[in-house]
């Protein structure tokens, strides 16, 4: 599980072109037509349910009493997990399971409250586990929630390595909800700045990069740091505006699927990205390496832009104040347009 030698670059075979994340491995229309058919037979349960919302948003609320909701949701990490083995580092995914989670979370306007994660392995390593557990606590910390339990699994006839999942609930009020019902034409759209590739297409990313040393220094750091720095951690500054004065009328994590994780917001509307956030050139390079086109790329990565916030236009100034004392990158990237169930970049 944990090679004694850390090899020098990524395993993995030549670079990709044409559709490269189905031909890396991955195929997002099977994805979601799996995803369908999981809702379409949860949803012939009968009798009423506790559920606040409809399926397909981060995280969903479960009805707790007349006035408190307890939003619920659940991730992992993902084939990130291929190059902390190939490094034989594992102190930092832990990390990205809790932001995979909370990230979520708190997009419903709920405040995360505590963890339990899941870890399969083919075969037990206590120096493995103990740094997965130094990342889930410094996670938590970051997140200001608990882990309290959790999982190890040893699935040898299932599995080789090892993966890391976890599920994560939260508080809200029902009346609180922030589910993007209210979000209207001409509000503004404030982008949050990623820490790189976060937790997202890294199954395309290896494929990419398999060529590039991980020491290659070319984008100002050893590319194995790169690969492996964390999920960024919205949770202080999201729960600060939501605390405001200013009216969030929705709030999107950017995980696989770009800036299209907008339209999972319940309004009938549209946005306009006429001011992307910069791209970090990690992206650049796989995209270089790979061939990849652009339209692609923002449906596979989260180019550069980790979370999104829609305000009134009027709460802008506000908005980017508040959120720009964790995020100094944080800025309006775009509009609410009245094009319904299209993102449009300039």
């Amino acid at each position: 599980m944990c090679p004694n030698e850390p090899p020098s670059q990524i395993r993995g075979g030549a670079p990709v072109s044409g559709d490269a994340y189905t031909r890396a491995g991955v195929s997002q229309s099977d994805a979601d037509a799996s995803v369908a058919a999981l809702v379409a037979a949860l949803g012939a349960r009968e009798g009423e349910s506790l559920q606040a919302l409809a399926s397909g948003h981060y995280a969903n609320v479960v009805r707790l009493d007349e006035r408190t909701g307890i939003a619920i949701t659940t991730d992992g990490v993902g084939t990130k997990l291929l190059v902390a083995e190939q490094l034989g580092r594992w102190d930092t995914v832990g990390i990205d399971c809790v932001a995979m989670n909370v990230n979520d979370v708190i997009c419903v306007g709920a405040r995360p409250l505590a963890m339990v994660d899941y870890l399969a392995v083919d075969r037990a390593d206590p120096a493995v586990a103990a740094q997965i557990g130094e990342g889930l606590a410094r996670g938590a910390e970051r997140a200001a929630i608990e882990i309290v339990g959790g999982e190890l699994a040893q699935l040898g006839e299932l599995i080789a390595g090892l993966d890391l999942a976890g599920a994560c609930i939260g508080v809200v009020e029902l009346d609180a909800i922030v589910a993007g019902a209210e979000v209207e034409p001409g509000d503004t759209v404030i982008g949050l700045p990623s820490s790189g590739l976060h937790s997202n297409g890294y199954t395309l990313a290896r494929e990419a990069l398999a060529s590039i040393p991980f020491d290659d220094e070319r984008l100002g750091r050893p590319l194995g740091e790169l690969l492996l720095e964390p999920t960024e951690i919205y949770v202080k500054p999201v729960l600060e505006l939501l605390a405001s004065e200013v009216e969030v009328r929705g709030l999107a994590h950017i995980t696989s699927g770009g800036l299209q994780n907008l339209l999972r917001l319940q309004a009938e509307v549209g946005y306009e990205i006429d001011s992307p956030l910069p791209v970090p050139s990690v992206f650049e390079l796989i995209q270089q390496q790979a061939s990849v086109p652009d339209e692609e790329m923002h449906e596979v990565f989260n180019m550069g832009c980790g979370f999104c916030l829609v305000v009134p236009a009027s709460d802008e100034g506000t908005a980017l104040e508040l959120v720009r004392g964790a995020h100094p990158g944080a800025a309006r990237i775009g509009v609410v347009s009245d094009r319904a169930g299209t993102v449009e970049r300039a």
